[in-house]
């Protein structure tokens, strides 16, 4: 039988979660028709970072759907996230990261102001710091990190 996730993860997941929650629920309108333009990072010339906290919850979902690995996104021209599945479909939408909350086009309604989402930033580097973590880094990178830690606890038990 596999082990639980260890507590201090456990919780650094549920309080991300309740952050990605709340930002769902602003009063900011804000409509993501998941045209995935901004999922092309070299040709938007932006890649999300993601704190440790954030990368532990795409880590999840990844292997929820099976996968214990980042795709290659198989692209060099485009960036193309690599969770985009073969249709260009996010495999993670419903945990994706807070930039892909926040960072909309144009057709979803913009970008959040810095000011709309700073209380949340701040939560997430607080639970960033009770990781361990040194700060954002780029998703493929923190993920794969974060894949390495969820699989500490089953390789104990």
């Amino acid at each position: 039988m596999q082990k639980a996730v260890n507590e201090p993860l456990e919780k650094a997941l549920q309080a991300t979660r309740a952050i990605y929650s709340e930002i769902d629920h602003r009063p900011v309108s804000r409509d993501c028709v998941r045209r995935t333009e901004c999922c092309q990072f070299k040709l938007t010339g932006r890649t999300p970072m993601l704190t440790a906290g954030e990368a532990l919850v795409v880590a999840a979902a990844l292997r929820a759907s099976g996968r214990r690995c980042v795709p290659d996104s198989g692209d060099a021209a485009t960036g193309r996230c690599p969770l985009l599945d073969l249709v260009g479909r996010c495999v993670v939408y419903e945990a994706r990261p807070f930039g892909c909350r926040t960072h909309f086009c144009a057709a979803a309604g913009g970008p959040y102001s810095r000011n709309e989402v700073r209380d949340l930033v701040r939560r997430l580097e607080t639970i960033d710091a009770q990781l361990g973590g040194d700060g954002p880094h780029a998703i493929s990178i923190a993920v794969e990190s974060a894949l390495e830690v969820l699989e500490r606890p089953r390789r104990r038990g």
